[in-house]
């Protein structure tokens, strides 16, 4: 954790500060800002020094979004990430004016000029520095620090954007780069909980939970935190705290694994119907084979997550693996390709999968979690397609139309609902 001058770590000038960021649900209105607002102004005058992040004001992101692709069939990455900043300026600028209504000082900052800096790439830039001068500045004098999130500035000057879930890797970024006692995330569910409550109305928040189980949530389905900014909070140490905008309650902590730490065997059970399988059918059998089919795929940045090779018969095999469904279309293009160079017969994809996993760090000490979950699908009808494994998580791809009934019944197998 970075150490700020004038005070121990978690502090400016020796006050505790805290950064708290508010989703586009959070902040969706006129009505939700100004109680975002009370929020913040009370925060600041319990003693806190405040940094908040901001995302755009309810679905301003996907009408934008929308917009560009009504002028433009394939709108420009770099003019789109100066298009969808937008939404954030507005959010910040409004935000500010409430809370300066409310007698506090505050003052707000585009994603560049609080200094979060980026590589190149367009719509999904990676931060490679937070240069938080001019935020500490700012708090040292008595403000709250309102930042504009999923944005920042590239290493070429150009405006960029860190992609869905960004508002919360920029939370994370900044807590991290001031040493931030916690960083809170707002958002319009009161933490994390076992299983997602619109499916499973049983479904129970949980108080704590290790940034590896939350890592794997995260990754498998649960819509609470972005993977990218749990996995920044793992690597700086940063204590995270999901919470809700519409009950201010203690939501779920993400935190370091202690020592001692009692973890129960399954703390959730995910799923994800945003990918898709591809099947490249009778590939040869030898080496380099896989190396060159999945190489194809990286140079598109596309991103494969599960993947699966059968055994071999006669010398060919088939191999398997889920994408967004997002980039099938640009993977078809490179499978059609791939199909000549390795001598395939060809290949077929299904958009109607869905992916269901039970994660929990009691897995490591546990036996029998996968038999059970096997049985429960069993017994529901569901057939497995593919699984995939971790220490902590199991994960199995279904069909679509099955994802909702695995994961009631999974969820009830486990006991999930007590505590």
């Amino acid at each position: 954790m970075v150490r700020v001058a004038g005070g121990p770590p978690g502090t400016i000038d020796g006050v505790s500060l805290v950064v708290q960021k508010y989703g586009g649900t959070s902040v969706a209105d006129p009505d939700r800002i100004m109680a975002v607002a009370d929020h913040i102004v009370a925060t600041r005058r319990e003693g806190h020094d405040v940094v908040v992040v901001v995302s755009a004001m309810g679905k301003t992101t996907d009408e934008l979004e929308a917009l560009a692709h009504e002028v433009s069939a394939m709108p420009s990455p770099r003019e789109m990430d100066m298009l969808l900043t937008s939404g954030e300026r507005i959010s910040i600028a409004l935000l500010c004016m409430a809370i300066i209504d409310r007698g506090e000082h505050a003052v707000s900052f585009t994603g560049s000029q609080a200094g979060i800096v980026t590589d190149t790439t367009h719509r999904k830039a990676k931060i490679v520095e937070v240069k938080a001068d001019r935020l500490r500045e700012a708090v040292s004098d008595g403000a709250v620090a309102v930042v504009a999130g999923f944005q920042g500035v590239s290493t070429a000057l150009d405006v960029t954007t860190l992609g869905r879930g960004g508002s919360d890797t920029t939370a994370v970024a900044l807590a991290a780069a001031l040493g931030a006692e916690s960083c809170e995330i707002y958002t319009d569910v009161a933490g994390v909980f076992t299983a997602d409550p619109r499916i499973v109305p049983g479904a129970r928040r949980l108080e704590k939970l290790s940034y590896e189980e939350m890592l794997d949530l995260a990754a498998t389905g649960s819509r609470v935190l972005a993977l990218r900014s749990v996995e920044y909070a793992r690597n700086h140490k940063v204590r995270v705290h999901v919470r809700s905008s519409f009950t201010w309650e203690p939501g779920t902590w993400i935190v370091e694994e202690e020592a001692g730490m009692e973890h129960a065997i399954i703390s959730g059970v995910t799923d994800d119907t945003s990918e898709a399988k591809i099947t490249l059918e009778q590939v040869p059998d030898r080496p380099g084979v896989a190396a060159k089919v999945f190489r194809a795929l990286a140079d598109e940045a596309i991103n494969v997550d599960m993947i699966v090779q059968n055994v071999s018969t006669e010398g060919h095999t088939d191999i398997s693996f889920t994408l967004p469904k997002e980039d099938l279309s640009r993977a078809h293009k490179v499978m059609e390709q791939l199909r000549e160079d390795v001598d395939a017969t060809g290949f077929t994809s299904d958009e109607h999968i869905g992916r269901v996993s039970l994660v929990g760090a009691g897995m490591k000490t546990n036996p029998g979690v996968a038999a059970t979950m096997f049985e429960v699908l069993a017994r529901e009808s569901v057939n497995i397609e593919m699984i995939s494994t971790s220490s902590i998580r199991i994960s199995c791809v279904v069909q679509e139309a099955d994802v909702v009934k695995a994961v009631r019944a999974l969820h009830d197998a486990f006991e999930l609902e007590k505590a």
